[in-house]
């Protein structure tokens, strides 16, 4: 499987209230995700920056070119836009993060 890291910008002070977000993940949303290939998925946070790191890895069978156009999907976008930078389509602004060391 392959690994995906990216990066995202939290909004200042909140935290707390992205946490609790995931922590009570809509299931419907969990199983979405891992249709679509995701598996292994964690998000990290900077509390210097605000900065969220996630990594996951997909599947040979992902098809993440096509779940932000499901509507589970968008609702998620539209549930977490309010504490995240974000896309004029309200997608979370990610940032591609190149591997340069894999110890595995």
């Amino acid at each position: 499987m392959e690994r995906v890291a990216f990066k995202m910008k939290l909004h200042p002070g909140r935290v707390a209230e992205y946490k609790r977000r995931h922590d009570e993940i809509w299931p419907e949303l969990a199983e979405l995700l891992a249709a679509y290939g995701i598996r292994d998925y964690a998000i990290f946070h900077d509390p210097e920056t605000d900065i969220l790191f996630a990594t996951h890895r997909k599947t040979a069978t992902n098809r993440l070119h096509q779940l932000f156009a499901e509507p589970l999907m968008q609702k998620w976008f539209v549930h977490m836009s309010d504490i995240m930078d974000t896309n004029p389509d309200l997608t979370p602004v990610q940032i591609p993060l190149d591997c340069v060391f894999d110890m595995d």
